[in-house]
């Protein structure tokens, strides 16, 4: 197992343009596999944009006058990023650590469940259904459980990119557009929306190290 402080850690704190993010972690995923670089962990935002992964469909999109809608070679189906959203993505090289990738997305899955925890959220991961869904915290109980957390991986010879989504802020009205994750009948949420003000940088910094610890068990 390589040493975690061998994971380069970069934090951009300006929205990042999606299609430049993907040719960055292209190109990243080929030098690792090179051993010409070192893994990467990445905390980012991007502009208002929907995303379709490998498995989605045209009509998960409601409204493509809203905003970009863009075709993308991560996993998943349809998804919105946006300001006030927090990106990671994961290019790690699992060569170096057991081969299983539900392993290492329940490690994404949990991490996020338990960053959440901190701030007296309730959580929970579904076998059928991707991502991390808020069933309450002190201030309030939902009907049915709400996405807060989206993830889509890709893996190129064992090293993965794109990662996942977490809001904390984001304007929430850009989901009306879409059927999130191709889910119909589920809503999304953020942090302000359960009355939790945090910044990203707290984001990161708390996710960075809960993710690096878990990630330590693969």
């Amino acid at each position: 197992m390589n040493d975690m402080n061998q994971i380069e850690i970069k934090i951009s704190n300006e929205e990042i343009d999606y299609e430049e993010a993907v040719l960055f972690m292209e190109s990243k995923v080929r030098d690792i596999g090179e051993n010409h670089s070192k893994e990467l962990l990445w905390f980012l935002s991007h502009n208002h944009i929907f995303t379709q992964g490998t498995s989605a469909s045209d009509d998960e999109i409601l409204n493509s006058d809203v905003i970009e809608v863009l075709k993308t070679n991560r996993g998943g189906k349809t998804t919105y990023h946006g300001p006030g959203q927090r990106i990671v993505y994961f290019m790690l090289n699992l060569n170096n650590k057991k081969k299983d990738i539900r392993k290492f997305i329940s490690v994404i899955e949990n991490s996020v469940i338990d960053f959440l925890k901190n701030y007296n959220v309730e959580a929970r991961a579904f076998k059928d259904r991707v991502g991390i869904w808020v069933i309450k915290n002190n201030k309030m109980t939902f009907d049915k459980e709400k996405k807060i957390s989206a993830i889509g991986l890709r893996v190129k010879k064992w090293i993965t990119y794109h990662g996942m989504s977490f809001n904390i802020n984001p304007d929430l009205k850009y989901y009306n557009s879409i059927h999130s994750c191709g889910l119909k009948e589920y809503t999304n949420t953020s942090l302000n929306e359960l009355g939790i003000k945090i910044d990203q940088k707290e984001f990161d910094e708390g996710f960075k190290k809960i993710f690096l610890n878990k990630l330590k068990t693969i």
